[in-house]
């Protein structure tokens, strides 16, 4: 059976390697270039973080389809815990997408492009972060819920691809992957979630972090 049109016939099992094999080398290259790119502002927004956390702040998180589920993935490692080895107490972080009545009453009365920027009414103080997660950086939704939390007095991050679009100015800071692959772009941006998790446990609880026995190797300094 052919798959794609060719000059000779290639065995089904073949295409799917290759399709696999293709995803993976985009994939490191995506994350090799944001190695270039973004390490700085990676760390930077991470110490943002934790600094909110060292003084009393919490996390809010927002984002659509995918970017949602990262959303509700960050929040879980900073709530319940990101490594099991370092035996911390819970974070205080709150993804803005887990409520369906609250997503539902608030796309039926008031608009979806403003469900988010509600919850940040009702739920954020000056101290919090919001970090808005978005692939294309255009998503209506998320910009809103910025722009309330910068009346705020919230720190606002965006996790965000391709050129940042109009959400990047709007930020007090961003970590932007450059790409414009939506796929490599969600898998960069909950690998960024990974790394600021590690940050916050090592600027927070150090001592903890030293006891598991994961410290920064020697190679990395």
């Amino acid at each position: 059976m052919t798959i794609f049109a060719t000059s000779m016939t290639i065995e089904p099992t073949n295409i799917m390697e290759a399709i696999a094999r293709q995803h993976l080398r985009e994939s490191i290259e995506t994350k090799q270039r944001l190695l270039l790119t973004a390490i700085s502002a990676i760390v930077r927004t991470g110490d943002r973080i934790a600094d909110a956390l060292s003084r009393g702040g919490k996390v809010l998180l927002c984002g659509n389809g995918g970017s949602a589920a990262d959303a509700q993935h960050i929040a879980a490692e900073l709530v319940i815990r990101y490594r099991s080895q370092v035996v911390r107490p819970a974070l205080p972080a709150i993804a803005l997408t887990v409520d369906p009545s609250l997503m539902t009453a608030g796309g039926n009365d008031i608009g979806f492009d403003n469900v988010f920027a509600r919850a940040v009414e009702a739920l954020g103080v000056k101290g919090d972060v919001l970090i808005g997660i978005s692939t294309s950086g255009k998503s209506e939704n998320v910009r809103r819920a910025i722009e309330v939390a910068k009346g705020k007095g919230i720190v606002c991050i965006g996790l965000l691809g391709g050129d940042g679009g109009p959400i990047a100015p709007l930020c007090d800071d961003v970590v932007i992957v450059p790409s414009s692959i939506t796929a490599h772009i969600q898998e960069c941006h909950i690998t960024v979630g990974h790394i600021w998790c590690s940050i916050i446990e090592a600027r927070l609880y150090p001592d903890l972090v030293s006891q598991a026995g994961l410290t920064v190797k020697e190679s990395e300094l």
